[in-house]
């Protein structure tokens, strides 16, 4: 059977956990071989040992720029190119934030990660990418949503939107392709614990979704796969909902 990524070199930020760890859980069971960062070194491990093979981690916070380096460092090292990028690395606002209330400390935070670091995850990894390369942005149906009392991860998610249209503007000579995918609520660790602190939301979350249920971060990763593959040779600039119809309906 051919592998779709066989020998492709894969970045993912925040891959340790959820939907960045089933990405790079999918992509090395495709052939390739991938890099993560995330900023706990003990789940970096606990992810590297979840795979099995075909991963490499790189302790580090994809908010920092050295950190970024380091990592690029070590795949100009190891290889030499880069084929695939996905900017994962990304959090939400613990508690709502209404506009009022919105400090420049939360707003450094969200927008530190989200948005700076994704930023510098692509740029940064320019000089590697080969012509015809993959990039990837995380974003999230919030940012297509107005959810109240959280403008910064809003905003900060339809950045990304911006950043794919004009990615792909720039880029285009060197026919990388960038899109985003842009899932809904997703059971990872840290919804999980979101979810068990706030009894009666997930109810609520069930109910805007027309399939009634929460995604997996394998149904993410599948649609990330299927962005960075010559599957979707013809789609650039655009944006993937993996949200149980949430925005259609």
């Amino acid at each position: 059977m051919t592998l779709r990524f066989n020998d492709k070199i894969v970045a993912i930020t925040g891959g340790s956990d959820g939907i960045g760890l089933a990405t790079a859980r999918a992509f090395a069971a495709e052939g390739a071989k991938v890099y993560i960062t995330g900023r706990s070194q003990q789940r970096l491990d606990a992810a590297v040992a979840a795979i099995g093979h075909g991963v490499v981690a790189v302790q580090g916070d994809a908010a920092e720029a050295a950190d970024l380096d380091r990592l690029y460092a070590q795949i100009q090292r190891d290889h030499g190119r880069l084929d695939i990028v996905f900017a994962n690395a990304g959090l939400a606002e613990q508690e709502p934030s209404p506009l009022g209330t919105i400090t420049d400390q939360g707003f450094d935070r969200i927008f530190g990660l989200n948005v700076r670091g994704a930023l510098y995850t692509v740029q940064k990894a320019l000089p590697l990418l080969v012509d015809g390369a993959a990039v990837v942005l995380n974003g999230s149906v919030a940012g297509s949503k107005g959810f109240p009392g959280q403008s910064l991860y809003n905003a900060s998610k339809a950045a990304l939107r911006s950043f794919a249209r004009t990615w792909t503007a720039e880029l285009k000579d060197r026919g990388i392709r960038v899109n985003v995918v842009s899932p809904s609520g997703t059971e990872t660790r840290p919804m999980r614990e979101f979810l068990e602190a706030r009894p009666g939301v997930e109810d609520m979350l069930r109910q805007l979704v027309p399939m009634g249920r929460l995604g997996q971060p394998d149904e993410v990763a599948r649609a990330v796969l299927f962005l960075a593959s010559a599957d979707s040779s013809y789609i650039t600039g655009t944006e993937l909902f993996v949200d149980g119809g949430s925005m259609a309906v």
